[in-house]
């Protein structure tokens, strides 16, 4: 997902560089935040519906606000790589 969100933002960008007049203006910062918001909460989503505490004897699976927290924090390196190769890398050979 956060590929796909860096790719919309990449386009989003490149868009207005060069020139379109888009509802609303200019609103790379708002975008950008929606981006982080977006991967953060899908991240914190899907570890804690993936990812159960261990059960140790029991056949009981269960989940806590960890692992939801473990989505979280792994998602933030991943949002932050992601749009540095989106801006940094493949922005300059987009013009």
């Amino acid at each position: 997902m956060a590929t796909v969100l860096g790719l919309a933002y990449l386009v989003y960008d490149v868009a207005l560089s060069r020139g379109a007049t888009l509802p609303g203006g200019d609103l790379r910062l708002a975008a950008l935040v929606a981006y982080t918001v977006i991967v953060l909460v899908i991240g914190s989503v899907v570890t804690y519906l993936v990812v159960p505490q261990p059960t140790g004897s029991g056949t009981v699976r269960r989940r806590s606000a960890w692992s939801a927290a473990l989505g979280f924090f792994a998602a933030v390196p991943i949002a932050w790589l992601v749009m540095v190769v989106a801006l940094q890398v493949v922005r300059p050979w987009l013009g």
